[in-house]
């Protein structure tokens, strides 16, 4: 990776940027989540009723492996479009509209495998579009505001997934194409209105280095070194495990339904209650986490205690099978994550390793974020038939656990390498060596 410089890159004002990517952000994630967390699990019911558990798990893994791959490619894609309508916001638009005509297609399927093809679609595009979105922060945002926008980006996704339960609760005698069709519509006017909102010219990247590099080395790039960039990995590595303890949250359909016996009608509307009252944890300490992360210049702290509240949480949907725990652990599972969601976008942003692979890392990093909200659906089916729900959740805390000990190895605000750094010193190395030769 070699270090560049931007060239017209315009900023848009922080109020109005910060309003936009909510909008847009928040009504795209809105169409993805309550699928992902409500109406994908009746559909399979629907056309799998016999076997819905193992072709819902099989149909949430494909959709993760095309999570997986859609943010970074889509991050390199914006990354190289040179577009005077913008290199984000292209891709804002043409991310979630083949992601929407996706999920119309999911809605209006009668086999399983037409949702498998149409729910893998729909996960790519999102993920491409998701990638933009974030790069924004490190394109528009000064450094010492990127943990307040964090916090708000994060809130975000528990609110869609609020307002989405309410929808159907609402919607609950309306045909579930009609429910598809309808997210559809609204994962595409939320981008449409927030690329209306949000600056962004033709962007140009002029490399510090002018060397030709192979197209070997090019794709041995793809995921940054983890010996030249250690707390790119190590923040990898925390932030999928902290969020596989916090998508434990999205089996609750499946768990409502199959281990507490409850029918289509009253899973929906308690899932709804009990994603509002996480939503009311997450708010609590969502914004306030971000702007004293950014007061005090500090970032670990937070990371470690939101990954020990979040595994309390789980831990509470492991032992104690009751509906009031389920509500009580949830509302823990969302302190736990407005508390991670303030200052982990803010941390990502600031340790990315070069600025002309900022969208294809952050990409690389959303995977993160987006592959445990499909592979704990994938993986379910596996660990119930090794244990029980209670194994189920306790593995989910142990991850938490584990994410949160992944912390440790990442630097502290000003204590970070600067890509320009860290590739200075692997130069040096490399000419050290070959005089010794």
């Amino acid at each position: 990776m070699t270090g560049a410089s931007s060239k017209g890159q315009v900023h848009t004002p922080f109020r109005r940027l910060t309003f936009g990517i909510l909008l847009g952000y928040g009504m795209m994630m809105l169409a993805l989540m309550t699928p992902a967390t409500l109406l994908l699990t009746f559909k399979m019911i629907e056309v799998d009723p016999n076997g819905y558990t193992s072709s819902y798990g099989l149909v949430a893994g494909i959709g993760a492996f095309f999570a997986l791959i859609g943010n970074p490619i889509g991050g390199a894609l914006s990354d190289r479009t040179h577009l005077s309508f913008g290199r984000r916001r292209t891709w804002i638009i043409l991310g979630p509209l083949v992601g929407c005509a996706a999920l119309v297609c999911t809605g209006f399927a009668n086999e399983p495998w037409q949702i498998m093809i149409s729910w893998a679609v729909a996960q790519f595009f999102f993920n491409v579009g998701m990638a933009a979105y974030t790069a924004l922060i490190p394109d528009q945002v000064p450094q010492e505001k990127q943990g307040t926008i964090s916090g708000l980006i994060g809130l975000t996704i528990p609110i869609a997934m609020t307002v989405g339960m309410i929808m159907m609760t609402v919607m609950t005698s309306v045909s579930s194409e009609i429910k598809w069709l309808l997210l559809g519509v609204i994962g595409i006017i939320g981008p449409l209105l927030s690329t209306l909102i949000i600056k962004e010219g033709k962007v140009e990247l002029v490399p510090k280095t002018h060397n030709q590099i192979s197209l070997g080395k090019k794709l041995s790039t793809i995921f940054p070194s983890p010996r030249k960039f250690p707390e790119f990995s190590w923040a990898f590595v925390s932030k999928f495990l902290i969020m596989m303890g916090y998508c434990s949250t999205l089996y609750l359909t499946v768990m409502l339904v199959n281990r507490m016996g409850l029918t289509e009608e009253l899973a929906t509307a308690k899932v709804a209650t009990i994603n509002i009252v996480m939503l009311v944890g997450v708010a609590i300490t969502s914004i306030f986490g971000g702007v004293l992360s950014d007061k005090f210049g500090k970032q670990k702290p937070f990371l470690i205690v939101s990954g020990f509240i979040i595994a309390i949480g789980v831990l509470l949907f492991a032992f104690v099978p009751s509906y009031p725990a389920y509500i009580a652990g949830a509302a823990v599972i969302g302190l736990g994550f407005g508390c991670f969601s303030a200052v982990d976008m803010a941390l990502v942003a600031r340790i990315l390793p070069s600025k002309e692979d900022s969208a294809k890392d952050f990409g690389i990093m959303n995977v993160a974020n987006a592959l445990p909200q499909s592979i704990v659906p994938a993986i379910a089916p596996v660990l119930l038939g090794i244990g029980s729900w209670t194994f189920f959740y306790i593995f989910l805390a142990v991850c938490t656990i584990l994410g949160m000990l992944a912390v440790k190895p990442l630097p502290e605000v000003g204590t970070e390498k600067s890509a320009q750094t860290a590739e200075l010193t692997a130069v040096e190395a490399q000419s050290q060596k070959a005089n010794l030769v």
